[in-house]
């Protein structure tokens, strides 16, 4: 039969191994938060960067997207330096940015799509870091 053990008799390995993903996602989002930022900087300030694409279905304004990289970099930055703090709503809305992030970075894969794809993958990272420890572990 198999107990459960409460989370104050946690082994000592099961908790460090929960720190080191909260840690490793917060690191992560930090760096995608950061990379986003300096995207959406250049999208807004100089639209050349980017390759345009006739006939894409979701076809936006790239400026827009600049602002929405952007502000959603600076609000995963904020989040990650909460994450680090070990804060709990900086989990649920770590995975809900990273979440933004990668739907803005697969409708941005015409105008960018190396770096889209690398976003998408890295914020991937994010969300299973923050998702496969459970609240009691941290």
């Amino acid at each position: 039969m198999v107990t459960s053990t409460p989370a104050h008799h946690r082994s000592s390995t099961a908790q460090a191994a929960a720190v080191g993903l909260t840690v490793f996602a917060a690191v992560m989002l930090m760096i995608t938060g950061i990379l986003g930022f300096f995207r959406g900087l250049m999208a807004v300030l100089e639209d050349k960067v980017f390759l345009t694409t006739p006939n894409y279905v979701f076809e936006f304004d790239l400026t827009t997207w600049g602002w929405i990289h952007l502000i959603l970099g600076i609000v995963a930055i904020g989040v990650s330096a909460a994450l680090f703090r070990a804060l709990t709503w900086a989990r649920v809305v770590g995975i809900a940015i990273a979440s933004l992030v990668v739907i803005a970075n697969f409708l941005s894969i015409p105008s960018y799509p190396f770096w889209s794809l690398t976003l998408i993958a890295l914020n991937g990272f994010v969300i299973w870091g923050l998702c496969v420890v459970r609240r009691d572990d941290v």
